[in-house]
């Protein structure tokens, strides 16, 4: 049988997804850390691996989905999030515009399991059946060992147990909480993902009424976390909007790293922070660098990275910012504090071992 005749669909979808195969898992698995740092990389979305020189690895939205695969109707949901909030009924074309670059399938290790909050693309089924299936374990502070925990707010858990996640694997948080895991401690802090209070548990036409109502409390449908490292301190701000209420946190906790959901919203939606929103929370955190991220994964709300760097340099003096962005890219490592000057990521370039080996070619001309 000839190539061509043996290739199907389904063989061409295992052999390239996902578009990273293990090359991300082997590297995270593979890479020692040095003491006084914590590494950290970029999964796409808001999705993050923390690893500590104790060997303690957590994943915060670590998500495996994707946006729209086909026109269909060419309407999204009446109660969906987006809709209640600007009374659109069309479409959103939001597919994914990044690829996977890691294997939920092939992680061998991870001691904890975290989410902000339970919108689609900051939890993944995948990611949590191969958890429990894998019967991956961790220890806890006292030294025994225990199954790994799914940890995040109320709605978060629910979905989790929903999906079969054990009820005794979920530990429910509220800003205040903290959670010690190895060389890592997880507070809870309050999330402004103003989208977020807008969700309703349905899509359907028999969607919750909002109007007039007050908001269920925030507290149960998202957080925000600051993670304390060996390496120092990082602050995941799940999807949260601007909100002055950064500067609390700010003056409670000493941040080092911050991440921000930067986009170019559309017209008619404010579901991302703007690059003026992204240069106010690292002041109002007192932080040392800012990552903005999620601009990266949907199409309509891609954004440009170099409009944060050029209001920075705009305003850097005048302001006196203490500190400064970083831009990355998914997939990409970021060790702190050795990497803490670095204001741009490239992935490595190779080539190192150029002309250390004979070469096979005619004539040295020809380069």
């Amino acid at each position: 049988m000839s190539k061509v005749d043996e290739i199907t669909r389904e063989s061409w979808i295992m052999s390239t997804f996902p578009e990273w195969g293990t090359w991300l898992n082997e590297e995270i698995e593979n890479e020692t850390v040095e003491p006084g740092t914590v590494a950290m990389w970029w999964l796409g979305c808001t999705g993050m691996w923390f690893k500590t020189p104790g060997g303690c690895n957590i994943t915060v939205d670590l998500w495996c989905g994707n946006g729209k695969r086909s026109h269909g109707n060419g309407k999204m949901a009446v109660g969906h999030q987006m809709a209640n909030m600007c009374g659109a009924r069309d479409m959103q074309p939001n597919l994914r515009a990044v690829p996977f670059v890691i294997d939920p399938f092939a992680i061998k290790h991870v001691d904890a399991v975290l989410a902000t909050h339970y919108h689609q693309d900051h939890m993944s089924a995948e990611y949590a059946a191969h958890v429990i299936q894998s019967k991956i374990t961790t220890i806890d502070e006292n030294g025994k060992e225990i199954p790994v925990p799914f940890i995040g707010p109320k709605k978060s858990v629910e979905l989790w147990q929903k999906w079969g996640v054990p009820a005794e694997r979920c530990i429910t948080v509220v800003p205040g909480d903290s959670i010690k895991i190895k060389d890592i401690e997880i507070i809870a802090l309050d999330s402004f993902d103003r989208t977020c209070l807008v969700t309703t548990d349905s899509t359907g036409p028999d969607r919750e009424e909002l109007t007039g109502k007050c908001p269920m409390d925030m507290d149960e449908k998202a957080v925000n976390y600051l993670i304390k490292t060996p390496g120092g301190n990082i602050y995941h701000s799940g999807d949260s909007h601007y909100s002055i209420y950064f500067a609390k946190h700010g003056k409670d906790y000493d941040v080092d790293v911050a991440f921000g959901s930067y986009g170019e919203n559309p017209v008619g939606m404010a579901d991302k922070m703007t690059s003026c929103d992204i240069l106010r929370m690292a002041e109002a955190l007192d932080c040392k660098v800012v990552i903005p991220i999620h601009y990266d994964v949907w199409t309509n709300f891609m954004a440009d990275v170099n409009e944060i760097r050029v209001l920075y340099d705009m305003k850097k003096d005048r302001l006196d910012y203490k500190f400064h962005p970083f831009f990355w890219e998914v997939g990409g490592k970021y060790v702190y504090p050795t990497d803490k000057d670095k204001r741009a990521y490239h992935h490595r370039r190779g080539f190192e071992d150029c002309f250390e080996a004979p070469q096979n070619i005619p004539f040295r001309s020809l380069l």
